[in-house]
């Protein structure tokens, strides 16, 4: 058990490592798209039985999850048996593969970039790679407001959340939250095709999340403090606006943001063509959003995972000296 939780350690490290360096590897075999697969294989399988949509989402997500511990186990374990060196080698990938610090960053910066040189298409086209909302009808600062929302949003379940597992229960528990994780962005939608058949993946990912939430609105606002922002109005808006948000976890990040940023966020949006104008806004429009506020909420997310990481490490390290 101590040998496991040394080169759990060790993984964690190369992991973060290569996370801060590399960024997420884009190819078809990384560890989302798999998950992605399997998620829509088993869709479409179930989804065709007109009735009990609502169980047969249970069942898929049942066995996303148990697929997800039993493969993973297996392999790891082997490896274990082999060698504890091919061991560490594996869980480091997964650990790797787990967080999403630079690949955020290099996500949100693609929609910066253009939104400063006044290429407003080129920005709403980048955004619409990593928002939901309708992006055709955004000016400017809503391009601005989106891309930001989406790094305060994704601090917590790209980087914190995925942190959090793999501390708590190494790159198996790690795994399973990002395979939970890509069954709510895949079927936690609540629209005619979602509401009944992917109740269960969105309710189990705001049960995962609620926790690792609240820790990293604690950690963006230190972030806030270290980045010498507006940490005392950062933790005043999280307080106010934490629930201003349909899921219990998606506002606790993004009022951080917005108030170490002085910035109103959130508010009514479209998605697929509806607006949803009881969407309550987040924060006080004490200024005016610009393009620099992108590399702002970046540097509060990397400050945040910094923060994170040592926190993790740290738990872990006091754990393998009791043991």
């Amino acid at each position: 058990m101590k040998d496991l939780l040394y080169w759990n350690i060790v993984a964690l490290i190369v992991g973060a490592v290569m996370d801060a360096i590399v960024g997420d590897p884009e190819n078809r075999l990384h560890m989302v798209v798999i998950f992605g697969t399997v998620i829509k294989v088993l869709e479409d399988r179930f989804y065709k039985h007109r009735y009990h949509r609502r169980a047969y989402g249970t069942l898929l997500v049942i066995l996303c999850v148990t697929l997800t511990a039993l493969v993973l186990g297996v392999l790891l374990f082997a490896l274990w048996k082999l060698h504890h060196l091919l061991y560490c080698l594996w869980a480091s990938v997964l650990c790797w593969q787990c967080l999403a610090a630079k690949s955020l960053r290099d996500a949100s910066e693609k929609v910066r970039v253009p939104l400063e040189a006044g290429d407003l298409d080129q920005a709403r086209q980048m955004v619409g790679r990593i928002v939901g909302r309708d992006t055709k009808i955004l000016d400017e600062a809503g391009v601005a407001r989106a891309a930001v929302e989406t790094v305060a949003e994704n601090t917590s379940d790209g980087v914190i959340a995925p942190l959090f597992y793999l501390a708590l229960g190494g790159p198996v528990l790690g795994c399973v939250y990002k395979m939970i994780n890509t069954m709510d962005s895949m079927l936690g939608y609540k629209n005619a095709r979602y509401i009944d058949f992917g109740r269960a993946a969105a309710k189990l990912d705001d049960a995962v999340n609620y926790l690792p939430s609240r820790l990293a609105a604690l950690l963006l606002i230190l972030a806030a403090k270290i980045q010498k922002l507006d940490a005392k109005n950062a933790a005043r808006i999280w307080k106010r606006d934490r629930r201003n948000h349909a899921s219990p976890n998606s506002a606790q990040t993004e009022s951080v943001v917005a108030g170490a940023l002085g910035l109103r966020l959130a508010g009514p949006t479209s998605y697929f063509g509806q607006l949803k104008e009881d969407k309550p806004y987040i924060g006080d429009a004490l200024r005016e959003i610009e393009p620099e506020d992108i590399r702002r909420a970046n540097r509060l997310m990397f400050t945040a995972a910094a923060e994170m990481t040592v926190l993790a490490l740290v738990c872990m390290y006091a754990v393998y000296l009791a043991i």
